[in-house]
């Protein structure tokens, strides 16, 4: 399985994390994962295997999720501890969010 690159918290621009937490779906993947950690196949969301899988690079790309291959799966949790350090208040503010995804 090819290396999964996860982008240095460091370097992570907070335009990237909004832009990522902007589509409704992924907002749904990150309150899902705020829960537990889950394969993408595990994730109770509707969209299709590729749009999921899309939209899962999309999070990974911004830093908000990490990814580790177990096996032929790969679990994705939320960088919640990471992104709490970078961006304080962010993650609450997101998932306490109210009103339609």
């Amino acid at each position: 399985m090819a290396t999964i690159h996860h982008p240095d918290i460091r370097t992570i621009p907070l335009s990237a994390v909004l832009a990522a937490l902007s589509d409704p779906t992924r907002l749904e993947i990150v309150r899902s994962l705020a829960k537990k950690a889950c394969t993408c196949g595990s994730l109770d969301i509707e969209a299709s295997k590729s749009a999921l899988s899309h939209h899962v690079k999309v999070l990974r790309q911004a830093g908000v999720i990490h990814q580790k291959a177990e096996g032929t799966s790969r679990v994705t949790t939320l960088r919640r501890e990471e992104l709490d350090a970078r961006f304080p208040g962010l993650l609450d503010s997101v998932l306490r969010a109210k009103g339609p995804i």
